[in-house]
């Protein structure tokens, strides 16, 4: 008896360990299925990336790149019209002054005219233009009311007023606006706190809310959601932040490293956590305790280590122009653009309105360096499509793109 019971125990034990063997077998062949789907997966992924047609490759690189240009208006024969058709450019930027020539106009003569260029513009591309302008409000306004368009108060002047309704009815007025004439993208709010009141860029101009972090954060809030109700995309500058600057990044490069504060973080930090930033515009500011050789523009310790990785901004990124003398006088065209992109900038700025002169090779210059540094491995395909999928995706959620 004692022998049977012994013998029934064993089988017992033996179908336990054959159910265990079939389940562990079991289990490890399907991880050993969907780790080779996986490899499959990322192999199809890196031949599609791989496989681009130079049309594709260039197509996609033509997106990255934002031109200005001179004319009030175009057809056929015109430059932008050519550039439009030959670079597949993602957009364009419209002044109402000329800087080389010291001249008016440059793009904008009032708003009918305005209405009629945009749309002009938008007819010849495909797909669909970033049409921007700064329009700030108070000084740096491309769109002047002694052009016809309407009066704004300047950010400082709204970011006096306690009351946030003000800077609401002013960025209302704004949007609207600006949906009215045709643009999709305003370069503003400046987030930058006006640490250094008397930075003559951004303090001297009154485009700073305030001294005060919060109250910036508080009055961006209000400018970009009423921009968000017009389909307006707002672009926040200048990251990190200009406003403790002594210098303007127009004439040179700008030190920070000496007066730049923490907090000038803030808003990029709680916009972003309410899903308020969508594009980040990036400033040509050197803080050497962050990196001592290159500006933010040029420098993935500022775009990746502290904008992407340490904010979490998954939106996109745009240089100021980089034409600036803060770039142009002291690194070489190919250089900072090679360097801006693998920094992490989507976009790259050729507004071709800078004191150095009026090229209208640059945006083709542009796209061939960034080509052939795809070609040269010194920028991945990679670094491309992830710029141009950011591009893209912007452009549908704000119905750019149909």
């Amino acid at each position: 008896m004692q022998l049977i019971t012994q013998e029934k125990t064993n089988w017992k034990f033996l179908l336990i360990i054959i159910i265990l063997t079939i389940l562990v077998d079991g289990v490890t062949l399907w991880h050993t299925i969907k780790l080779k789907s996986a490899y499959q997966s990322l192999e199809i992924n890196k031949s599609k990336e791989t496989s681009l047609t130079e049309e594709e490759l260039r197509e996609r690189i033509g997106q990255m790149i934002l031109v200005g240009f001179r004319g009030t208006e175009i057809s056929d024969e015109s430059y932008i019209t050519k550039v439009i058709k030959d670079l597949k450019i993602g957009g364009v930027v419209l002044f109402d002054y000329d800087v080389p020539s010291k001249s008016f106009p440059r793009n904008i003569l009032n708003p009918e005219q305005t209405k009629k260029l945009i749309s002009d513009l938008q007819s010849y591309s495909s797909p669909p233009l970033f049409i921007a302008v700064d329009a700030e409000g108070g000084k740096v306004n491309r769109l002047n009311q002694k052009y016809g368009f309407l009066s704004t108060l300047s950010p400082k002047e709204m970011g006096q007023n306690e009351d946030i309704k003000i800077t609401t009815q002013e960025a209302e007025k704004i949007a609207s606006e600006l949906k009215e004439l045709g643009f999709n993208m305003n370069l503003a709010p400046v987030i930058d706190v006006d640490i250094n009141p008397e930075n003559p860029i951004i303090g001297g101009l009154g485009r700073s809310f305030s001294s005060n972090p919060q109250e910036v954060v508080e009055h961006a809030k209000a400018f970009i959601e009423a921009h968000k109700q017009q389909n307006i995309i707002t672009v926040a500058k200048h990251f990190p932040g200009h406003g403790s600057s002594k210098d303007d990044s127009h004439l040179g490069m700008v030190d920070v490293t000496e007066t730049y504060k923490e907090e000038e973080l803030i808003p990029y930090q709680e916009l972003n956590r309410e899903g308020l930033l969508d594009v980040v515009m990036t400033a040509h500011i050197i803080n050497r305790k962050i990196d001592k050789d290159y500006p933010a523009t040029l420098s993935s310790n500022f775009l990746q280590e502290i904008l992407r990785k340490q904010i979490n901004f998954k939106g996109v990124v745009i240089s100021d122009d980089m034409q600036m003398n803060a770039i142009a006088s002291n690194y070489g065209f190919e250089e900072a653009i090679i360097k801006a992109i693998n920094a992490g900038c989507d976009i790259i700025a050729i507004s071709n309105n800078s004191p150095s002169g009026y090229d209208e090779e640059l945006p083709y210059e542009t796209l061939d360096i960034i080509y052939r540094a795809v070609k040269e491995s010194k920028i991945s395909i990679g670094r491309i499509t992830e710029s141009y999928s950011r591009i893209y995706n912007l452009k549908k959620q704000f119905g750019i793109i149909q």
